[in-house]
């Protein structure tokens, strides 16, 4: 890959601000069509982003804006390319998440493309690395390993359970762990599990479906598969844990907003020996009986401070799901907040 000399107009505008122009050219054709996207669908999502002007012809790109924001689109394209060239997939997410690294380090700073570091944490796996894509989500991963008790609270969207998964893979690779338990409220079926069809992992597979994706996603399909029969993985609805003890697992309980103040006690008091527990869920997407309080919501206020238990809480600002995602839980919490103001008002 080459890039050329940055072209900078002289003109009365600040250094940061004024015009320039980069032209960089990327030596594998077929790896340079993946970086760019379908129909250049990742050069305009940079554009977007950053405000800059992005053509592309052939294997090369010229970038046109300011010279902060030239920067910080140099740096995702070079960073993006070198991920390809190491054989790793690129989607959309991986691209904003570049953009936001990049805006994150600001635009004038030594980078070294090819070193594979970066601002963001990662977890390292066997099938693939797992890498932060926001601020919020390497707060988490330096909390998931730092911490015995995690919380991850915030919108749909952000990552807290598949970057729980990951980090509970890397532990059971690497074997500080001897399991992984999964677990989830079933509130739809009201933890009455014994009236749907089929056996145990055939009531509760519903439930944990977004667990399985990422197990899948993270992990060979077969491991998987393999794992699971012999119990190193174990799917756990969250009524069937009162009286054990978790000893040398990493445990997680998705879905947490939908626990009663008792289950999430009962929950964890479950933590034992050499254990690691993570505790996901959105405090806007409780699905109790009206006037019942969320047991997350209550764990979170009453444990916050005490050493050995950490909280990230991720904001619209973080989903990495479709960008539009974002903008949808943006105008929901706008609406609650509207309406929690009116409220407040009438009672006055």
């Amino acid at each position: 890959m080459r890039t050329s000399d940055p072209v900078i107009p002289a003109a009365a505008a600040s250094e940061e601000t004024a015009t320039t122009q980069i032209v960089l050219a990327f030596e594998d054709n077929k790896l340079a069509s993946v970086l760019f996207g379908q129909y250049g669908q990742n050069l305009a999502l940079i554009e977007r982003r950053l405000g800059v002007v992005a053509e592309q012809r052939g294997n090369h790109v010229t970038i046109n804006g300011s010279r902060g924001a030239c920067e910080q689109a140099r740096h995702v394209l070079e960073g993006l390319y070198e991920n390809l060239k190491r054989g790793h997939e690129l989607s959309s997410g991986d691209v904003e998440g570049a953009i936001r690294q990049a805006i994150a380090q600001g635009s004038l700073f030594d980078f070294d493309p090819a070193s594979g570091r970066g601002a963001f944490e990662e977890i390292n796996l066997r099938k693939r690395p797992v890498r932060a894509r926001t601020e919020a989500q390497s707060a988490y991963i330096r909390a998931l390993k730092r911490h015995s008790l995690i919380f991850g609270t915030g919108p749909a969207g952000t990552g807290k359970t598949w970057l729980a998964v990951a980090q509970a893979i890397q532990m059971f690779e690497r074997k500080e762990v001897d399991r992984i338990i999964l677990s989830r409220p079933a509130v739809e079926a009201g933890e009455r599990l014994g009236f749907l069809p089929g056996d145990m992992r055939e009531k509760v597979d519903p439930y944990l479906r977004p667990i399985y994706d990422a197990l899948h996603d993270l992990m060979d399909i077969r491991v998987v598969e393999r794992a699971m029969e012999s119990g190193d993985i174990e799917i756990a609805p969250l009524a069937f844990m009162r009286g054990r003890t978790l000893s040398n697992a990493c445990v997680i309980l998705d879905e947490a907003q939908n626990t009663t103040s008792m289950q999430m006690k009962m929950f964890l008091t479950r933590l034992g020996e050499n254990s690691r527990m993570i505790v996901t869920g959105d405090p806007s997407q409780v699905d109790l009986p009206n006037g019942q309080p969320s047991g997350l919501a209550e764990a979170v206020r009453l444990l916050d401070g005490i050493e050995g238990i950490g909280h990230v809480a991720f904001s619209a600002q973080d989903v990495v799901r479709h960008e539009l995602v974002g903008r949808i839980v943006e105008a929901y919490d706008r609406a609650g907040a509207k309406s929690d103001s009116k409220s407040g008002g009438d009672r006055k």
